[in-house]
């Protein structure tokens, strides 16, 4: 078999990946060998746990190095509706997903999408998925202002178990630096806030339905996330809303804006 010149390239590019798993500029040097098969236009390396917060090991700089206000947002707690974080913890599985692979039924017609994703991610996000042992995973998310091709998509699927292995190989370098801060059940963070805020006392059912309300889960959806029907999704939703005074989705994930800042 004859390689061609572009297979040399990779397979060099490859090993100097390899060569650099232990020094500072491996995340940016990864992303610029992606960046020359599929362009895009932001990306951020982290590991998603359930009893942590994201821990960010390396981004795509902000505008002028400024931390980006709407990332912050993300970390102190908005992704706990990521979509890529929600399937994180469901499938738990290494692999390559696609935005519109994990989100839910109505995903673009939440809070979350308009005021953040739109915003921050643009149009079209996927990520690669290093599942770790004790219920970790390592990510790597690419992002981009348009939506990707399947070519693209095709093509990043081909080099996924070169990727893969290389955020394996990666995570000892890291971990060794940097911790995240520990945090509590995102039930009781939740609703300790919402109590301090409203007054309201939430069962740890209706969190869950106001989670899922919250990251684009349509109510049969939700019914089949939590094993309970569709017509219990209702009344649980009824009495949130009902305890928080409120009439809307808006409304809640302000609310749960709020609760991730108190």
């Amino acid at each position: 078999m004859t390689l061609s010149f572009d297979d040399i390239t990779w397979h060099r590019a490859v090993g100097q990946l390899i060569e650099a798993l232990d020094k500072p500029n491996f995340w940016a040097q990864l992303v610029r060998l992606l960046d020359q098969y599929m362009p895009f236009d932001s990306w951020v390396a982290l590991l998603f746990s359930s009893d942590q917060h994201p821990q960010v090991f390396a981004a795509s700089p902000g505008v002028e190095g400024i931390p980006d206000a709407l990332f912050e947002d993300y970390l102190r707690g908005v992704y706990l509706l990521d979509p890529f974080y929600i399937a994180s913890r469901e499938q738990s599985r290494s692999g390559l997903y696609r935005l519109w692979e994990v989100a839910p039924e109505h995903f673009e017609q939440t809070e979350y999408y308009q005021r953040y994703f739109r915003l921050n991610v643009v149009a079209d996000e996927i990520q690669f998925n290093c599942q770790l042992e004790g219920d970790r995973t390592l990510c790597l998310s690419l992002g981009s202002k348009q939506r990707f091709s399947s070519e693209q998509i095709a093509l990043l699927a081909l080099i996924q178990p070169w990727v893969l292995a290389l955020l394996r190989q990666r995570l000892p370098y890291e971990t060794n630096e940097t911790t995240a801060p520990a945090s509590a059940d995102w039930r009781v963070q939740l609703e300790t806030s919402v109590q301090q805020l409203k007054g309201a006392q939430l069962t740890a059912r209706e969190l869950d339905v106001g989670r899922l309300m919250l990251s684009g889960c349509s109510s049969k959806e939700i019914a089949r996330k939590l094993e309970i029907s569709v017509e219990t999704v209702k009344v649980h939703k009824k009495h949130m809303y009902s305890k928080l005074g409120i009439k809307s989705q808006s409304e809640l994930f302000s609310i749960f804006l709020q609760a991730q800042n108190a």
